[in-house]
């Protein structure tokens, strides 16, 4: 616990560190963009029928870049957090996201890069699976810090453009952390679950973290496709030699954002997911690791900060 709380100390510190040498530093760049959607529907004696709704959804990134001469120190942090309530249900999540990344590199060529990377994913709130649509039903499936992914590793960094990457690391260390007892008892994301006796009782606990080691890409590309329309787009592919590597990790996340004016905007995300550690079960029953999607659409209130 004590090492968790240190990391997320450091997250923080970072951010601040990077803001507050902006100011002096021309080297520097920093900058924020941020968004709020509302969405609310009611109903009262409407022969028609349906559900009162309400759903909110709220975007944050905090970009901070250094470069200067063949150095380069890049920091993106990702921040979402929604909730829809349908009717008498409690709310529920719709977004939930902490991603960081940490990028250091040292020009090799005009093009390549030697390079670090650091990376960090997590969530805000508990997510909960609703197996009969029946909020006392509810099942936990995930945490704060439950899970959490933390990646650290060397390779080489090919950017031909500003708005075009691709990051290769043969090297990587990446550790999940499943930082709530009765998730990792029942050996959710992967760590190793609890053993038990033949009456039920736990006679080891779960453990909460689990370490792999293997080869990681990136690609990442982010630029203004037309006028007032920007499109982020971020693939990434992890295979752990330690076991099963030909089982490739993939995580695809997009987002398109449209500014309809300087207060106003809508957004379209899609992320698409496949981890052969993380069991799905269908509505059939079947258990196993399956394509997991979140797709998002939204319009409200927007800001931008910095350069």
């Amino acid at each position: 616990m004590k090492k968790i709380y240190i990391l997320m100390s450091g997250i923080m510190l970072l951010s601040l560190v990077s803001i507050g040498q902006s100011a002096a530093d021309t080297a520097w760049k920093v900058g924020s963009n941020g968004s709020l959607s509302f969405a609310q529907s009611s109903f009262t004696n409407w022969s028609a029928g349906g559900d009162n709704t309400i759903t909110f959804n709220g975007f944050f990134d905090l970009h901070a870049n250094y470069e200067k001469g063949n150095k380069k120190w890049e920091n993106l942090l990702n921040l979402a957090f929604g909730q829809t309530r349908v009717g008498e249900q409690d709310y529920r999540k719709s977004e939930d996201k902490i991603d960081l990344i940490s990028f250091y590199g040292i020009k090799a060529s005009e093009k390549w890069y030697y390079s670090a990377n650091f990376n960090f994913k997590s969530q805000f709130a508990t997510g909960y699976d609703y197996p009969d649509e029946i909020d006392s039903t509810r099942v936990k499936i995930s945490n704060f810090l439950a899970p959490a992914y933390i990646s650290a590793g060397l390779g080489m960094e090919y950017r031909p453009v500003d708005y075009f990457s691709i990051y290769l690391s043969p090297i990587t260390a990446r550790w999940i952390i499943v930082n709530d007892q009765e998730l990792a008892n029942s050996g959710a994301f992967g760590v190793e679950a609890a053993e038990y006796d033949t009456l039920g009782n736990i006679t080891k606990l779960g453990k909460t973290l689990r370490f792999e080691f293997g080869a990681y890409v990136r690609i990442m590309f982010v630029k203004d496709i037309a006028k007032n329309v920007n499109l982020s787009t971020k693939l990434e592919l992890f295979s752990d030699y330690l076991e099963n590597p030909e089982n490739v990790d993939v995580n695809w996340d997009t987002m398109i954002n449209l500014s309809i004016n300087s207060w106003l905007a809508a957004s379209f995300g899609l992320q698409m997911v496949y981890d052969d550690n993380t069991p799905i079960t269908d509505k059939d029953g079947n258990t196993g690791p399956r394509t997991q999607i979140k797709q998002l659409l939204g319009v409200g209130l927007t800001y931008s900060i910095g350069k």
